[in-house]
């Protein structure tokens, strides 16, 4: 594809100028118009940004773009030091561990050293002890509703060290994926309660903490890294001897052990890998071996969970950290202060991703997934063929569609009537490399969480799931019943008042979701943290995370509905005189499942 002249911004700029001085486009949900979408989007998602991956130049032109729209329309600058960018820091750490497991099995004891038996991820957290007689078995350790599975019934793991077995998961039927849920075994289990968890080898959840394997080597055999959203994604390859985006002038860069831009020096709930001598020992005791397991785990044949009786365990978690590596990126951040007094101080999250995935170094990849098969389930589809000489993977969908998205809802904000609490808008950069502005933003928050409402997060809602007709009014909502039944009832009754309203879609949302929707976007990283949230989306397509990811294929009008409903949504909580009720209740919406929830559904 040929690349734009540097002159599109600003005739662009020109054009969103006059679009703005249309009576359509003075502020309110009103003002929400495809032709304003498709003229943001169209540079956006332009050559000219090189596919706006994390720490190049087209990810900085994307935002000193938003930056500019943001300062024009009035939002006040939300970023560090008065300025509408956030500095994100991406560390690389080394570890020095000397944390080990202690089991006493009926008064005899063993200590296990990381890397002798046990194995604790690089990314271990702050030093802590944890001592525990409540050990719980529970099975595979997966909830799988298609399939009649739950290894969870009857068992409460609160509080309780959680045990799990079996790298290949249970048998499904066929043609059922659980890749993405086998390797959230761990974070399932802490969700639930459990202060330590440990798996046998393959079993980490990388993107939990936040903290990926800086190299693939460094993962045990089978673990998944930390990806951004719903796939990996390649990476632009690098001159010999140089490292990406580095600023020194040779030599191969030390990125460490694992790279994060969260805490990594604070407690958390370990979750642990062990090898066949620790799971021996820790059975040992136990009427079932772990001979018989492991067997019966080879066979994928049922596991019933059982309270492993007569055992203790000790986890010290001791480790020391060095930054070797610090790579720089941006948020974008801007808020429109509320009219009341005492809600002011309060805030409704809108966020957004603006990066993507970069362009292609290498003659013949196509993108993030090559040729072949379109994902996401999308059968019978196969991809479109690029254009002659086309190496840019525009993103138009992912998620320049997010990003204008919430550029429209900010300006209906800034230049409508203002609601009582204040709306604070982020463009997080880095999503694709692992959620990174998120997370910052999450564990360094430019205004305190506990002001934060609700966080609502947009990321590819610009199409038709699998480009079919039948899809032109849905929109998937996953999460919004997670935290508080009343955010979930309250973006129904938005969407209730709409002129046309929406088809919303909990499917998603399901708990054995096999694309583990609900933890692959921003929204996850304020989730994590407590905070009600709802992630909006129109599903993947044959284009997803591909060079022909491009503007010509967006469905403008429906993406205004999405956008006019999540401002909709958003002023109903920004009115509140109260947060939506935090009584995380857990998934309830899934297949088949929608409408207003009861506080005791």
């Amino acid at each position: 594809m040929r690349s734009r002249r540097v002159l599109v911004p600003v005739l662009l700029a020109t054009l969103t100028v006059a679009l703005a001085a249309q009576p359509s486009s003075t502020g309110g949900l009103n003002s929400i118009q495809p032709d304003v979408l498709k003229a943001w989007l169209t540079y956006i998602a332009s050559d000219d940004l090189q596919g706006r991956q994390v720490y190049t130049e087209g990810l900085g032109l994307a935002a000193a773009y938003i930056a500019d729209h943001l300062k024009e329309w009035g939002l006040k600058p939300g970023g560090d030091d008065g300025t509408y960018f956030q500095t994100v820091k991406v560390v690389g750490v080394k570890t020095t561990s000397r944390a080990s497991v202690t089991v006493d099995v009926n008064g005899q004891a063993r200590t296990f050293k990381d890397g002798e038996g046990i194995i604790f991820p690089k990314n271990m957290g702050g030093k802590q002890t944890i001592s525990s007689d409540q050990i719980q078995f529970v099975g595979y350790g997966m909830q799988i509703p298609d399939a009649k599975i739950d290894d969870y019934s009857g068992v409460d793991s609160k509080g309780k060290v959680v045990i799990y077995l079996g790298g290949n998961g249970p048998k499904v039927p066929d043609g059922m994926s659980i890749r993405r849920l086998l390797t959230a075994r761990s974070r399932a289990a802490t969700e639930k309660g459990a202060v330590a968890v440990i798996g046998p080898p393959g079993g980490f959840a990388f993107g939990g903490r936040g903290g990926a394997p800086a190299q693939p080597q460094s993962q045990p055999a089978g673990a998944q890294p930390a990806q951004g959203e719903r796939g990996a994604q390649p990476q632009p390859q690098q001159a010999a001897g140089r490292g990406q985006g580095g600023g020194g002038r040779g030599g191969q860069q030390d990125t460490g052990d694992f790279t994060t831009v969260q805490v990594y020096d604070k407690p958390v709930p370990p979750q642990l890998n062990a090898q066949d001598e620790f799971f021996e020992f820790l059975f040992s005791g136990s009427d079932v071996k772990y001979a018989d397991l492991k067997a019966k785990a080879e066979k994928q044949e049922p596991l019933p969970p059982f309270a492993l009786k007569g055992v203790k365990l000790t986890i010290d978690v001791d480790a020391d950290y060095a930054v070797v590596n610090t790579r720089l990126t941006k948020n974008v951040v801007g808020i429109v202060e509320g009219s009341d007094p005492a809600l002011k101080d309060t805030y409704v999250l809108f966020g957004a991703h603006y990066d993507h995935i970069g362009y292609q170094q290498s003659a013949g990849r196509g993108g993030g997934f090559g040729g072949g098969n379109a994902p996401g389930g999308c059968t019978g589809q196969t991809r479109d063929t690029p254009k002659p000489g086309d190496i840019i993977n525009n993103g138009a969908d992912d998620d320049g569609s997010g990003t204008v998205s919430v550029m429209a809802i900010a300006r209906a904000f800034a230049l409508g009537p203002k609601p009582k609490r204040s709306v604070m808008f982020v463009w997080h950069a880095g999503e694709e490399a692992g959620l990174l502005g998120s997370r910052y933003m999450a564990d360094h928050p430019e205004v305190p969480l506990e002001k934060v409402a609700a966080q609502l997060n947009l990321d590819m809602v610009g199409r038709n799931r699998c480009d079919q007709a039948s899809e032109s009014n849905t929109v998937y909502l996953v999460g919004s019943d997670r935290i508080s039944t009343e955010l979930h009832n309250l973006n129904e009754d938005a969407n209730a008042a709409m002129s046309t309203p929406m088809k919303l879609d909990y499917e998603m949302n399901d708990p054995a979701d096999p694309e583990s929707i609900y933890t692959r976007s921003d929204h996850y990283s304020y989730a994590a943290k407590g905070i009600p949230i709802i992630f909006y989306t129109t599903g993947l397509h044959r284009d997803y995370h591909y060079l022909t990811d491009e503007v010509d294929k967006i469905e403008f009008p429906k993406m205004a509905r999405i956008a006019q409903l999540v401002y909709a949504t958003g002023w109903k909580v920004a009115n509140l005189d109260h947060f939506p009720v935090r009584d995380n209740k857990g998934p309830r919406a899934g297949k088949e499942k929608g409408g207003k929830l009861s506080d005791g559904k």
